[in-house]
């Protein structure tokens, strides 16, 4: 099956859908996915609230000096907001990292830093480097996950053993994380493509994303079959591991990749973050003082970085006899500056892209962890974290019969 072939110029969606699309992702979706928690759901969907409302509004400042400055006003549009969503999207993902250890002051503090750094991190890729990454593979997934796990690592808890038993998550706060899960995976052809070029790339993207997505959730099921006790499902696994195909395809989503390319890709992804589950995080955990909350190593950094090395590849194995003499330069826009650049030279500075996200979030990750780390932003003892108790009004009765219910593992969680 071809792709492209004849040329499509009618968009897929118009960019206000697609914002809209973007917009539950990041409010509903990263929210209630993080909901996992048993005691800490308020947290979980208030601070992602919290973040992404306070984060959208530096973004659109921070993006607009960066990219939209003229005539000393920055001009604001509907593709504006979707970056900025975009942008808020990488603190979602860090905040995964940190979910329950940090205070609302912390959150928001890392939100600025992090909005700024992925600023200028996103303006080294897009407008020097010239890279290609439509849906954020480098820009959002890679750099948000890394600088989360480099903060976590830096605001390292060693007594967190404390509250391992308000580390796992219920039956019913299961079934919540899982309306964010689905929001997730129904919208990430929308994230992946909402602001490609309208025509065949937007096609593209969508079909990609659409293609990814679906293997990534056979192969998540078969892998934590096969890697839990007696063949059972692990409710973890389907709740995150089915959505790394939608991350591994971000950046090469407008590319040739071709449907089987994407099914491919989303086999592998499917396989690597279930697999990372189950022996990566306890390693990062144990090993490197990685106190990883949602995993988002294994949702978000291995994927990312698999999406970052698939875009590099397929740029460079890019050709005219593919996409067509007009397709190819439309496809990684070379013109201007950029009118003599090779496929191979473009898949050489797409990886180069790789290198500068990690980069710059394992530098900023270290010199923010280390600003929150200082004693005074109010974050909760070792035995006070996961529990909403701290920060929020929770009424006693619902406090006593969510800690009495059993706990997904089947164990009875200890009385309040």
């Amino acid at each position: 099956m071809k792709m492209g072939c004849p040329k499509l110029t009618k968009s897929v969606f118009s960019h206000d859908a697609a914002f809209q699309d973007v917009h539950v992702m990041i409010f509903v979706g990263f929210g209630f996915l993080m909901t996992f928690l048993q005691r800490y759901g308020f947290g979980a969907v208030g601070f992602n609230f919290l973040l992404a409302a306070f984060g959208i509004q530096w973004a659109l400042l921070m993006q607009g000096w960066f990219h939209t400055f003229e005539g000393g006003k920055i001009l604001i549009g509907v593709e504006s907001l979707i970056n900025a969503d975009f942008c808020v999207g990488s603190v979602c993902i860090a905040f995964g990292a940190l979910l329950g250890k940090v205070s609302p002051v912390q959150v928001l503090i890392m939100t600025l830093f992090q909005v700024t750094l992925f600023s200028v991190n996103e303006y080294i890729l897009l407008d020097l480097l010239h890279v290609k990454d439509a849906g954020g593979s480098m820009t959002i997934h890679t750099f948000g996950a890394y600088f989360g796990l480099t903060v976590t690592a830096i605001l390292y808890r060693p007594h967190l053993d404390q509250t391992k038993d308000k580390q796992g998550s219920v039956y019913h706060s299961d079934l919540f994380s899982m309306i964010g899960t689905l929001f997730l995976w129904m919208y990430w052809p929308s994230f992946n493509s909402a602001v490609s070029n309208h025509g065949d790339a937007q096609h593209r993207a969508v079909i990609n994303t659409y293609c990814s997505l679906a293997a990534c959730v056979l192969t998540t099921v078969a892998f934590s079959s096969v890697l839990e006790r007696k063949g059972r499902l692990n409710m973890v696994h389907i709740q995150n591991a089915t959505l790394a195909g939608g991350v591994a395809v971000g950046t090469s989503a407008e590319m040739m990749l071709t449907p089987y390319g994407s099914l491919i890709v989303g086999f592998l992804c499917g396989i690597v973050s279930t697999v990372g589950f189950v022996f990566v995080t306890p390693f990062l955990e144990s090993k490197l003082h990685i106190q990883d909350t949602c995993g988002i190593h294994n949702l978000h950094a291995m994927p990312g970085l698999i999406g970052g090395i698939v875009g590099a590849v397929t740029a460079a194995a890019a050709t005219e006899e593919v996409y067509g003499i007009e397709g190819l330069i439309r496809a990684f826009d070379f013109t201007g500056a950029y009118a003599h650049r090779t496929p191979s030279v473009q898949g050489g500075f797409q990886a180069a892209g790789i290198a500068v996200s990690l980069g710059i979030a394992l530098v900023g990750g270290a010199i923010v962890g280390g600003i929150l780390k200082l004693p005074f932003f109010g974050d909760p003892t070792d035995e006070n974290c996961f529990d909403d108790d701290v920060y929020w009004e929770v009424l006693e009765d619902e406090e006593s019969s969510v800690y009495s219910m059993q706990g997904s593992n089947g164990k009875a969680v200890a009385d309040s």
